[in-house]
């Protein structure tokens, strides 16, 4: 397939990570420590900061911090089939992962991933491995990496799977939910849907033709 340069179009490519790369970290959490509340994620929970508060506080009350959560993403691996989906896609569009997680969290997987380029958001520890906060880029980290993405140069493709997704989805100039809730993909029925990643990379490859 060749791929236009029509008016010398720049795309990049920007992905959310867990639930699209990689599986929920926070999932992957509770059901390691049997806290069931810790399942609840921005799929659940559109305001990122009150949920992030919300899981600081349950870990404070059970006594854990940033060593157990590592120690559970450590036994964690890529979702089937994403390490290839993210080799191919990076062979003919730059790709930008834009996360809301955490550098502490986020280093591991993206070795297992071949070390692509992530934008995500540092987490404020204790020298008792207590996490005491957390630090975000900026307001609406993802809307705001996008639109910062276009203001050079760039058009943007944007996709993921939570309702913090839908700013740079909705801004860039082909958006897609992966692997959503119903909830979600009813709220918001103009953007496509998919849930398997040859879908995915074929509309992704479909816009830059």
């Amino acid at each position: 397939m060749t791929y236009k340069e029509e008016e010398r179009t720049m795309y990049i490519t920007c992905l959310d990570v867990e639930g699209v790369l990689v599986p929920e970290i926070w999932i992957a959490f509770a059901k390691a420590s049997n806290i069931p509340e810790l399942k609840k994620t921005t799929r659940d929970e559109p305001d990122y900061d009150k949920l992030m508060k919300w899981r600081l506080g349950i870990l404070k009350e059970h006594g854990l911090g940033l060593k157990e959560i590592q120690e559970t993403i450590a036994k964690i691996d890529p979702l089937p089939g994403a390490k290839e989906f993210l080799d191919e896609l990076r062979t003919f569009s730059q790709v930008i992962l834009i996360s809301d997680t955490f550098t502490q969290f986020a280093t591991p997987l993206m070795e297992k991933l071949g070390w692509p380029t992530l934008f995500c958001n540092t987490l404020e520890v204790a020298e008792d491995g207590e996490i005491t906060g957390f630090k975000m880029r900026v307001e609406q980290s993802k809307l705001s990496t996008v639109k910062a993405l276009q203001s050079i140069g760039f058009d943007t493709i944007a996709s993921g799977d939570s309702y913090n997704d839908l700013g740079m989805i909705k801004a860039s100039k082909a958006g897609f939910l992966f692997r959503s809730t119903e909830q979600i993909k009813t709220d918001n029925p103009q953007i496509p849907a998919y849930e398997t990643y040859d879908e995915l990379m074929q509309a992704i490859k479909d816009t830059m033709v």
